[in-house]
């Protein structure tokens, strides 16, 4: 059986059962081919405080559910993602316009991700703890209640389902908003995965929409916990509504990540790093690499074998052939791209390769004879863009990473000595050594500081207890305390 095409989902948010929002509908655009691929529901304000009113009420028995049959959901979530594999890679293609490899991961994630939570269940939710006073003294984690899924257009089955799954595990409800341009890949599919793993109905709900419905989501009073991925500046303002509602928000921003090209490295395989890092899925990753630090007895020889990668990566439609690089989501985001790009050639930039474009397929391009306050390198960019600056000593090269606002992911290339010394001293919520900047799995922590966000907030039963529980202090006596009153 299809998960979807054989399912009457089309034009309906979904709040337990499919229906029409009070948003209308929107057409879901494949960004390769300009072809609507279908019809999607929208929700309004009204559908969202009704959605909130019910998943508090169904939060109530799922929480009280016993923690077996809570695996047992998530469980069969997973392996329902595996069934369809298939069918869940077709959608993240047309719809994100995704290659055939980076769609293969967000299946296979989802999968992993429903599996690692269901062993939050079962996991210790508190401790006994000292106490000089007559009594049992416990520390206990219970459900925050209804937790709000706000996710993007860039990896949108991951990127919700990385939330979504820990939350229900710990017995939450969840109302998942994902990115109107991403709602089958980043809603719908999920919504269905768990409608046919058993999930009550009204633990989960689907409300597709604007900025009308996140405002709403952040504001209703049901809503105890906000778990937004997104942009900076978007983050900020719903950060700054969560907390005007007293709410707790768990922000994953940007990231104008830096990869360290050590002297000593082997250029060859820093340059096929650094083309991963910056090319994969058209560089609308927030780990994606956007600033490439090369040892300057190494530069030279970097940038050429990096903008000799990006002449011969075939870019086009990724549902018709075998490419390295599909499209841009859509004109309003390549414009931007572009517009960086041209601003820092005229500031002086060199293009190395690339900077050109065909619809919304824009070349793979290298930047080099850059100033760090050039726009490409200060500015997180989402694009397939590389630039590239040299250093000639390891304090230089601490100081330009450092100088950016934004903490998310950090490579390091070369020796591992050198690269560990750096490491402690750079602030980043991630690093890797000899690794590129895009990595994610499954049971790993996963946040960024500063501009990226406010911590590992995704990522290993740890961050997730903490990101979708409360703690809660408990006593006991074996009879009631005598007072002096």
């Amino acid at each position: 059986m299809s998960l979807l095409t054989e399912h009457d989902w089309k034009g309906s948010i979904f709040t337990g059962e499919w229906h029409g929002g009070g948003g209308g509908t929107q057409s879901v655009v494949e960004p390769a081919s300009g072809s609507t691929l279908a019809e999607v529901g929208l929700a309004d304000p009204r559908d969202v405080a009704d959605a909130a009113r019910s998943a508090a009420e169904a939060q109530k028995e799922w929480a009280a559910t016993i923690p077996s049959e809570r695996a047992a959901v998530l469980r069969r979530a997973g392996i329902l993602f595996q069934k369809h594999a298939d069918e869940v890679i077709d959608w993240v293609i047309r719809e994100a316009g995704s290659i055939p490899a980076k769609a293969g991961i967000e299946a296979a994630s989802a999968a992993e991700e429903c599996f690692e939570a269901s062993a939050l269940p079962s996991h210790p939710h508190g401790q006994v703890l000292p106490s000089n006073v007559d009594h049992w003294s416990i520390s206990r984690r219970r459900p925050a209640g209804v937790v709000a899924v706000i996710s993007p257009f860039n990896f949108p089955l991951v990127l919700s389902i990385r939330s979504v799954a820990p939350a229900l595990a710990l017995g939450n409800a969840v109302l998942l908003k994902p990115d109107p341009r991403t709602t089958v890949s980043g809603g719908v599919i999920i919504a269905r995965i768990f409608e046919e793993a058993g999930l009550p109905a009204g633990v989960l709900q689907l409300l597709p929409g604007g900025a009308d419905v996140g405002a709403a989501l952040i504001e209703a009073p049901e809503v105890r916990v906000i778990s937004f991925t997104g942009s900076t500046p978007a983050g900020r303002k719903v950060g700054e509504s969560a907390a005007r509602h007293l709410k707790r928000a768990h922000l994953e921003l940007g990231g104008n990540n830096a990869m360290i090209v050590l002297p000593g490295a082997d250029v060859a395989k820093a340059a096929s790093a650094g083309a991963f890092g910056s090319w994969l899925h058209q560089g609308q990753i927030c780990m994606t690499t956007g600033r490439h630090l090369v040892h300057e007895s190494l530069y030279e020889e970097y940038v050429a074998l990096l903008a000799e990668k990006a002449s011969h990566l075939p870019v086009g439609d990724p549902a018709s052939g075998q490419v390295a690089l599909g499209p841009i989501i859509d004109s309003r985001q390549l414009e931007r791209i572009d517009g960086i790009v041209q601003r820092t050639v005229a500031q002086g930039g060199t293009l190395a390769a690339g900077g050109t474009h065909e619809g919304l397929f824009y070349k793979p391009t290298v930047l080099s004879g850059l100033t760090p306050e050039m726009e490409a390198w200060s500015e997180e960019i989402f694009g397939p863009v590389a630039p590239v600056i040299p250093f000639s000593t390891l304090d230089e090269a601490v100081d330009i990473v450092s100088r950016s606002p934004f903490a998310l992911s950090l490579s390091i290339l070369g020796d591992v000595g050198q690269a560990m010394t750096l490491a402690d001293r750079i602030d980043s919520g991630k690093i890797h050594i000899n690794e590129q900047t895009v990595a994610d799995e499954a049971n790993a922590p996963f946040g960024g500081a500063g501009d990226s966000g406010t911590g590992s907030r995704f990522g290993g039963a740890e961050a997730n207890i903490e990101a979708f529980t409360e703690t809660q202090w408990l006593t006991v006596r074996s009879e009631i305390a005598p007072y002096p009153f």
